[in-house]
């Protein structure tokens, strides 16, 4: 049985930019792989990357801090970060799905400007799910990174400015040609993204699988 990730249910206008959920054409795998693609995970008819610059494999996250499956799927993100191989990077992509995930985005775009991502991450899920924090405004996230030593103000300022605006049109830009409608889903080298997965375990396999395919193409080892 696949387990259920948080969907997009409502389709949002960001500055005039609007989010329709897009799923891709899915080819059959080959027989012999422990993965078949068009069920575990998708091929896209077209790689786009974002981050990586230095022709690394690009592991990425799409996720939200709204989202209870994120916050299940955190501690296994962490180590799968820490056990990829040189020659590949990981990083995190906020899901802005709808009215009410929009300020955790802009949440994380202001702790990546201010560096302090790697600190709160996962505090920041272990409060708002498991701890039951009230973490659901902007402001409520403003006193959160207080808390954390963040100059409130300063998080405001940078959570509700216009590059945190555009970098999330970018984001959510990138999320629709990838045709991501769940969260977490992992995206591996712009190129495959995961699907049918039976646990966060299996998740964790599937994409260490997906990159070392990536790097054997690029001639890596």
């Amino acid at each position: 049985m696949s387990i259920r990730f948080a969907s997009l249910r409502t389709l949002i206008l960001l500055g005039g930019l609007l989010l329709a959920s897009a799923c891709s054409a899915a080819t059959p795998g080959t027989a012999a792989a422990p993965f078949t693609n068009g069920n575990q995970y998708v091929t896209l008819p077209q790689p786009y990357q974002r981050y990586s610059k230095a022709g690394k494999v690009e592991v990425v996250e799409v996720f939200s801090y709204a989202c209870i499956h994120c916050a299940e799927f955190a501690p296994y993100a962490e180590k799968l970060r820490k056990s990829l191989p040189p020659g590949v990077v990981f990083k995190l992509v906020p899901a802005p799905f709808n009215q009410y995930w929009l300020p955790f985005a802009r949440a994380y775009y202001a702790a990546d400007k201010l560096g302090v991502v790697s600190r709160t991450h996962l505090k920041l899920f272990r409060e708002k799910f498991f701890q039951h924090y009230p973490l659901n405004s902007l402001d409520d996230l403003a006193d959160f990174y207080a808390r954390e030593g963040v100059k409130r103000d300063e998080f405001l300022r940078i959570a509700n400015s216009p590059e945190a605006t555009a970098a999330m049109k970018a984001d959510l830009a990138l999320i629709q040609k990838w045709g991501v409608d769940g969260t977490p889903t992992i995206v591996v080298d712009g190129k495959y993204r995961s699907a049918n997965v039976a646990n966060y375990a299996q998740l964790v396999t599937l994409t260490h699988w997906l990159v070392k395919r990536e790097l054997a193409a690029k001639g890596g080892k």
